[in-house]
């Protein structure tokens, strides 16, 4: 089936070619003809599968068919989204697929002066691409204007209420009409995100999309046991090793996030780091780097990462093995798309073997061990450039360091 099927405007089809989309994924096959036809929609479905695009493409052709009500200015479609880089690449896409279309669109998030967002939206927006918090800000300040909102997509939602953000939303639900369309969709579904459903959606139409393989099978997945305190030397050398490739890095917190970007910066390897802490404008300048290539390697959390596309990554590194057996996935995601083959390798320290055994269980499969001889891992650590520092005392450190960390954890209790 080709996406002319839904009879959509010729200018949105046009789009749609020119960003090489040649016939729809699962997600849009199923989600497109229902949005078309007005029904609200209750989706579930990985991210990776087109999501957006299942959103989108009839949101926009449900615009540009019908007429702006006389006399409103305000905004027509609202798109929330859980994290500023979210909000920005969904942004980019509908402009894309918009494009010609007469319809403006907007994307405003948190962490950045909202002075610009405000001046912005006193012109008229088809539609609004938020986070909840920067949109219930403006909203509650008297600057969106949402009467007449024809649509409401909440995307990620699952994403959304791990965030915290669903008093945020229903907050912002006060100031939209009752009658509209509403679009959710969520990667999981618990019985807190289907009470947050029902109370949002219509009679909706049902999509579960259960992807058929958990992992890409262009992914080659490894595991390698190794020490919590020698990690640093093994990513290191995956990175020397690969020169023209790029490398994905995913630890469990902001401090993990800067302790790997200070070792690798110590033996020389340029590298970024992005997590919740930082400014909205230095993870943007940071993403960016690595998606244009002036950077190799890119380390972040779960949270800051989850949703973000960023083509061709070569490498992705488990630096920690993921609490949440589920983020796998997401994690490797990143590698393998398309015809591309990818690799995937997971750090795993014996703290972690139950986090490990978690991931295998939702994966339905081990994955391949790689096993290292005491000769390869004297090798990794002489190949370092840390050798040319006191190493030893650095795996120290890096000991104390995790001590510490437990001793806090322990006393929070």
């Amino acid at each position: 089936m080709k996406f002319s099927a839904f009879r959509l405007n010729a200018k949105l089809l046009s789009n749609i070619e020119q960003m090489g989309f040649r016939k729809p994924t699962d997600i849009q096959y199923k989600a497109i003809r229902p949005i078309l036809d007005g029904d609200d929609v209750l989706a579930i479905a990985q991210t990776g599968t087109g999501k957006t695009a299942a959103f989108a493409i009839p949101s926009i052709d449900i615009l540009m068919r019908r007429q702006r009500r006389e006399g409103y200015n305000g905004v027509r479609c609202i798109i929330m989204e859980p994290t500023h880089e979210l909000a920005h690449q969904v942004g980019e896409v509908i402009e894309r697929l918009a494009n010609n279309s007469g319809l403006s669109v907007l994307a405003i998030y948190g962490g950045v002066d909202q002075a610009p967002q405000i001046a912005k939206l006193q012109r008229t927006v088809d539609i609004l691409i938020a986070t909840p918090g920067r949109l219930f800000d403006l909203a509650s300040q008297g600057y969106l204007r949402t009467t007449g909102c024809e649509i409401l997509v909440l995307d990620e939602a699952d994403h959304m209420l791990d965030l915290g953000f669903i008093d945020d939303i229903r907050q912002l639900i006060k100031f939209l009409p009752k009658r509209r369309q509403t679009l959710f969709f969520s990667a999981t579904i618990d019985e807190k995100i289907k009470k947050l459903a029902y109370s949002l959606v219509y009679k909706p139409v049902h999509i579960r999309i259960s992807p058929k393989n958990m992992v890409s099978r262009n992914v080659v997945h490894t595991l390698l046991k190794v020490p919590m305190n020698e990690k640093r030397f093994y990513l290191e050398r995956i990175y020397n090793e690969n020169p023209e490739c790029s490398v994905m890095v995913f630890a469990r917190t902001r401090v993990r996030v800067e302790r790997i970007c200070a070792a690798m910066a110590r033996v020389g390897i340029e590298c970024v780091g992005m997590h919740g802490a930082k400014g909205q404008s230095e993870r943007t300048k940071a993403l960016n780097a690595f998606r244009e290539g002036r950077i190799r390697m890119l380390i972040a959390t779960d949270v800051t990462a989850r949703g973000i596309d960023i083509p061709s990554v070569n490498y992705v590194v488990n630096y920690d093995v993921p609490d949440v057996a589920e983020n796998y996935v997401h994690r490797v995601g990143r590698t393998g798309r398309g015809m591309d083959k990818g690799f995937a390798v997971t750090f795993c320290s014996p703290e972690e073997q139950e986090a490990l055994d978690s991931v295998q269980d939702y994966i339905g499969g081990e994955i391949d061990e790689l096993y290292m001889s005491y000769e390869d891992r004297e090798a990794t650590l002489d190949f370092s450039e840390d050798a040319t520092y006191d190493w030893q005392g650095l795996i120290n450190e890096e000991i104390a360091f995790e001590e510490g960390v437990g001793k806090k954890k322990k006393r929070k209790r």
